[in-house]
């Protein structure tokens, strides 16, 4: 299972940890995992090409952890926007994404 833990304060996105593979399927060819990958990395992405201060994240095979988050406007938008995303997918696949 993929799990997802959101750590906020006074409301506003601090640090976000993913870990773990969703089971759906094989490794290459589970579309949870697919999904999440592109949900986390699109966004990661998008905020940096905006401004590459706006937050600092390390990666690990299977785990992604973004451990500053800018409390500028744009960048708690497009976090909460990725938030959203994977909330919806955790409620089409409960068994293999849990957020926190």
């Amino acid at each position: 299972m993929i799990k997802v833990v959101v750590v906020k304060k006074d409301n506003k996105y601090c640090t976000i940890s993913i870990n773990g593979h969703a089971m759906y399927d094989d490794f290459g060819k589970d579309i949870v995992c697919s999904a999440v990958s592109s949900i986390v990395i699109t966004t990661i992405n998008g905020i940096l090409l905006l401004n590459s201060d706006s937050l600092k994240y390390e990666t690990s095979q299977g785990k992604v952890i973004i451990n500053y988050i800018s409390d500028d406007d744009i960048t708690q938008t497009l976090i909460s926007n990725m938030n959203n995303m994977l909330k919806e997918l955790e409620e089409s696949y409960p068994n293999n994404i849990q957020i926190k």
